[in-house]
């Protein structure tokens, strides 16, 4: 069954808790077909037309991301896996991205913390799927890529939690290589999951350094949400077009890459059924291991096992 989830301000969130209601309870297997807004909360369909903004259905003190939700998912339990299918990821008709005006590590290392915040409008066209925007008197093309930035599940601890820093629930993952095509599996640790998804990017580079990638609403966004009680995992995992992925996050990148690489070890037993040397001498000759981004708080590593690479 498709279930279509409006956008509206009453099934936006801008934290996490596993406390709130769910917005939509649905089948295991049923699909989720929405639209969702621009980083500042807002959507314009088409040019020329109003930005619509909306608010948080939460009511929280401090926003973060718009996010749409929380869905439940029947049968989905503390102990069991939600399989996330991206159908269909379909930018809007605009995008934003900033740099500059923030002091940060990042900033302070490039050298631009001193410098105005800069705001680079993008005009993207997803038939072709370019981007441009003037700097200066100059216009740039990008190839887009488009991706959802936020995808996860409540996490298992009370409270309210800010949308930023990635959890091993998911959450604000920012991985540009769950692209349409891709299952996300994420941990489940709470009754019915509670999944969200939210923050459109247009195209992002690992790392995503300025802080944000192309920032956009998405027009149309088809995902299946399905409960998988024959896998446990304690981190999300992922299988895009081009191989498997592994997540690791923590403030200190070391720490984020030792999750994801042991996380991809648990992959790769599983896969060839070898010991942890084994698949440690594999991974070192076929995986490969990618910042994520180094923005959120949280940092993120991804280790990547091409399909192929081992055989």
């Amino acid at each position: 069954m498709i279930h279509k989830l409006e956008l509206r301000s009453e099934n936006l969130q801008g934290s996490f808790s596993n406390e709130y209601k769910p917005v939509l309870t649905i089948n295991s297997g049923d699909s989720l077909h929405l639209t969702t807004p621009d980083i500042q909360w807002g959507y314009s369909p088409s040019q020329g037309t109003e930005r619509i903004e909306y608010n948080s259905g939460q009511n929280e003190e401090k926003r973060g991301h718009p996010v749409l939700g929380p869905v439940a998912v029947r049968g989905a339990k503390p102990g069991t896996v939600l399989e996330v299918r991206l159908n269909e990821i379909k930018p809007g008709w605009y995008g934003r991205n900033w740099a500059g005006g923030n002091k940060n590590w990042q900033n302070e290392k490039i050298g631009i913390v001193d410098e105005d915040r800069l705001q680079v409008d993008w005009e993207l066209d997803s038939e072709s799927m370019t981007g441009k925007c003037e700097l200066g008197e100059k216009e740039f093309r990008v190839a887009l890529q488009p991706f959802m930035g936020l995808l996860g599940v409540a996490p298992g601890q009370p409270g309210i939690h800010p949308t930023p820093p990635p959890r091993n629930c998911g959450g604000n993952i920012d991985c540009k290589e769950l692209v349409t095509g891709s299952t996300l599996y994420l941990p489940v640790f709470t009754e019915g999951a509670l999944f969200s998804i939210g923050d459109g990017h247009a195209v992002q580079g690992d790392g995503e350094i300025s802080g944000t990638a192309i920032e956009c609403p998405m027009d149309h966004v088809d995902v299946t949400l399905t409960v998988r009680e024959d896998m446990k995992l304690s981190y999300p995992r992922a299988k895009t077009p081009s191989g498997w992925l592994t997540f690791g996050f923590h403030e200190d990148l070391n720490e984020a890459t030792g999750i994801a690489l042991h996380e991809m070890m648990d992959l790769i037993q599983e896969l060839y059924k070898v010991s942890r040397t084994e698949a440690t001498a594999l991974a070192s000759v076929a995986v490969d291991l990618r910042i994520t981004q180094v923005v959120n708080g949280a940092k993120g590593v991804h280790a990547v096992l091409p399909y192929g690479a081992v055989r």
